[in-house]
């Protein structure tokens, strides 16, 4: 099953790769600035962004670290990648590697910061990749995990996994920040902080990204236009003539690290006074 469904993610990041690298969407944002200073990167820093689609994470940081692997599951998708870093320029340091997150080819401590931005909800095991992070972070190392938020709502967390499968359907699901924070401990991280920040998209860019025909992004539109008050406060939408123009959603960001080495415990010190 979950090898059907990971060529299923192949084929369609494959399909739409190009419209991934020329979204503006993933091209900058406040969760990239905030990403940046959270992880405070040096120049020593050797980073993998898993899962880095269009390449524009791995760009974004790619200045400000030694080195940087940029992964994908899609061999098509890391192609683009490549393309579009390099017609960019000013950049020597990115290298591609195709990567399952969930079983990745690194060896254990080989990276000192991860990057994982809008992508996690299309992976059938989220803790499977977790305990994959852990592994290949060195002892101290920082990560960043960026994805669509899922509000404690259940109404309009359920109007979030219809549209996100309708629109695209190897979406797995998004989670709660308490889900998140489980999560994150439960794979052995530290965790120093969690932020949600909001991200506004234009309907139809957004829409065809994922490859939709006209039909089904008149689906979408149906969708948000009949939501219940509720559900178009929280997406804050905006519409004219009976379309979507525009929408809000809330972005989650982990900020986390895997635990140095614990110094060894000291030595009791000898008794050496004299006996009484």
């Amino acid at each position: 099953m979950r090898k059907n469904f990971k060529d299923k993610v192949r084929e369609q990041f494959s399909r739409t790769a190009e419209s991934y690298v020329r979204s503006p969407g993933f091209a900058k944002g406040e969760d990239l600035v905030e990403a940046a200073r959270l992880l405070a990167p040096t120049t020593d820093d050797i980073l993998l962004d898993v899962a880095c689609g269009g390449g524009h994470t791995a760009l974004y940081f790619a200045p400000l670290v030694r080195s940087v692997v940029a992964s994908d599951l899609s061999m098509q998708m890391l192609k683009k990648a490549q393309e579009f870093i390099s017609e960019e320029g000013g950049v020597e340091n990115v290298t591609f590697r195709e990567a399952d997150a969930e079983d990745l080819p690194f060896p254990a401590g080989a990276f000192t910061l991860l990057t994982c931005r809008i992508a996690p909800h299309h992976f059938p095991d989220v803790p499977r990749a977790l305990a994959e992070f852990h592994r290949v972070l060195r002892r101290g190392g920082r990560m960043v995990i960026i994805d669509t938020l899922s509000p404690d709502d259940e109404d309009i967390a359920e109007f979030i996994q219809n549209f996100e499968q309708l629109r695209d359907p190897t979406h797995v699901r998004n989670y709660t920040e308490k889900e998140w924070a489980d999560m994150i401990t439960a794979a052995g991280f530290d965790l120093h902080e969690i932020k949600t920040i909001k991200k506004s998209h234009d309907f139809q860019e957004w829409a065809r990204r994922a490859g939709l025909t006209r039909d089904g992004v008149q689906q979408l539109n149906k969708l948000f236009i009949e939501a219940s008050d509720k559900v178009q406060d929280y997406f804050q939408v905006e519409t004219f003539a009976g379309e979507v123009e525009n929408f809000t959603d809330q972005k989650i960001l982990i900020y986390a690290s895997r635990p140095a080495k614990k110094p060894a415990p000291a030595t009791p010190a000898k008794d050496t006074a004299p006996p009484a």
